[in-house]
């Protein structure tokens, strides 16, 4: 990995803090580097603003004369009534150079972020880099698909059940994997149940983790009835095109809701909490549409897996279908 990438990998991993408080804002990360050491860094701030390359310029001052500074995505090539363009401040700062990891979808800047420092004398490129890509999934997948990127998790035992046949759910994962579920919902934007889920089990679904408790997401049910207090109502997956602000939508279930994702095509990452135990109960999922095993070739790559306690963790994101 070049020296390039590697401070754009460190200012993705930055641009995690932002996330979710800089809704409606992408949370981005900015890291500015001179001689080899990082002497400013940036993110996303609070309802998306300071941007994190005004965050970290205004850290660095005079000492970003000559320096080079990384960033998640292009800057902004637009003016707001809360700040202005970053691309105007890089412009202006003496920087040195401009890394950019991800382009900018959004017209307003496209392009013109990196056209506007280049016209002020300093170099700026983009390199390519999935980590920051990784970082931003939820801002692009909004701006390419008109919808949030969603993660569906399912807790299960060896043989695939989500509960005993009487229901019982709680619980099939240990401590450390409900931990970690937790820490996930800290990161959504939403987080929904299905109607079956939230009359049979009324779950809290909010962040019980010191100090993140007030990462709790907004609450949504799969339903077209009416809803508690507190609650919004999603009439059908294909409606997550109208969840204003959200990019990032996190599926807790049932197999009700679960199956209704995958089968409009929807889901673009699995996280899987595997519990060693068996239980001969209620499947994770509904028959979805497939017509045939080679449907299901395919269509997932495994891009993690860890030990959590007893259980085991496999993250799968979905397959661009033009790839090969």
């Amino acid at each position: 990995m070049s020296e390039d990438a590697r401070w754009l990998a460190a200012a993705a991993a930055l641009a995690a803090r932002a996330r979710p408080l800089s809704r409606p804002n992408p949370g981005v990360g900015a890291i500015v580097v001179k001689r080899g050491r990082v002497i400013a860094r940036g993110w996303t701030q609070s309802g998306g603003r300071p941007h994190a390359e005004a965050v970290a310029l205004a850290m660095a001052g005079e000492a970003a004369q000559g320096a080079t500074l990384y960033v998640t995505l292009e800057p902004c090539a637009h003016k707001s009534e809360r700040g202005p363009a970053c691309a105007d401040l890089a412009s202006v700062s003496g920087l040195e150079r401009v890394v950019v990891g991800c382009m900018d979808p959004d017209p307003r800047t496209s392009g013109a972020g990196i056209a506007r420092v280049r016209e002020a004398g300093i170099a700026a490129e983009f390199l390519p880099s999935a980590a920051c890509a990784r970082s931003l999934s939820g801002y692009l997948t909004s701006k390419r698909l008109g919808r949030p990127e969603v993660t569906l998790k399912l807790a299960l035992s060896l043989d695939g059940c989500i509960a005993l046949a009487s229901g019982e759910s709680q619980w099939i994962t240990g401590a450390d994997a409900r931990a970690h579920t937790h820490a996930m919902r800290a990161r959504a934007d939403a987080i929904l149940v299905g109607g079956g889920t939230l009359r049979a089990d009324a779950p809290r679904l909010d962040v019980r983790l010191p100090g993140l408790e007030d990462r709790s997401p907004e609450r949504w049910v799969l339903t077209r009835g009416p809803v508690p207090e507190g609650w919004h109502a999603l009439p059908s997956p294909e409606a997550i095109t109208e969840m204003h602000g959200v990019m990032h939508l996190f599926v807790e279930g049932g197999a009700g809701a679960a199956t209704a994702f995958l089968a409009a095509g929807l889901v673009d990452r699995l996280l899987i909490y595997r519990a060693p135990i068996l239980v001969g109960g209620r499947p994770a999922l509904c028959d979805f549409g497939l017509s045939g095993l080679a449907q299901a070739h395919g269509r997932w790559r495994m891009t993690e897996r860890r030990q959590l306690g007893s259980d085991t963790l496999e993250v799968y994101d979905a397959r661009d279908p033009t790839e090969s």
